[in-house]
């Protein structure tokens, strides 16, 4: 089963919890036991998993990626938007998580997280749920 997440990104840079979104389609697909496929069809962004518990996690994620300083390279690409596909190439444009007994088995402080790059912009996330 195919779900599609629409994302709304408010800011250049941002990471959004999407986790409640993956585990509903999880739960409309039926599935109990297989495979989560979590992926964006974007360049400039990227899907990751990290700690959801404490909110500085993610800023820290944006903070290192920002000291990496792809904004001060001399990029070819004329769109200006070189830093973002780096970032989207590091971080990578998707996720696969197990389902048992229909519920992602992510750690107890994990959660699934939407990057934007290059925002503010509309996004999709596409969750393929594979039966096992």
């Amino acid at each position: 089963m195919l779900s599609t997440i629409s994302i709304s990104s408010r800011q250049r840079t941002e990471l959004i919890d999407i986790t409640s979104e993956v585990q509903k389609a999880v739960n409309n697909s039926q599935i109990l036991d297989g495979i989560c496929v979590i992926y964006t069809p974007h360049t400039t962004a990227g899907i990751t998993i990290n700690e959801n518990a404490d909110p500085d996690v993610r800023r820290d994620i944006i903070a290192g990626l920002l000291h990496l300083n792809f904004e001060k390279v001399d990029f070819s690409h004329m769109e200006g938007n070189s830093p973002a596909h780096v970032k989207s190439s590091l971080i990578g444009c998707s996720e696969t998580i197990i389902v048992e007994n229909g519920k992602l088995l992510l750690g107890t402080w994990q959660g699934i997280y939407f990057c934007e790059f290059d925002g503010p912009r509309q996004r999709k996330v596409l969750v393929k749920i594979l039966k096992g």
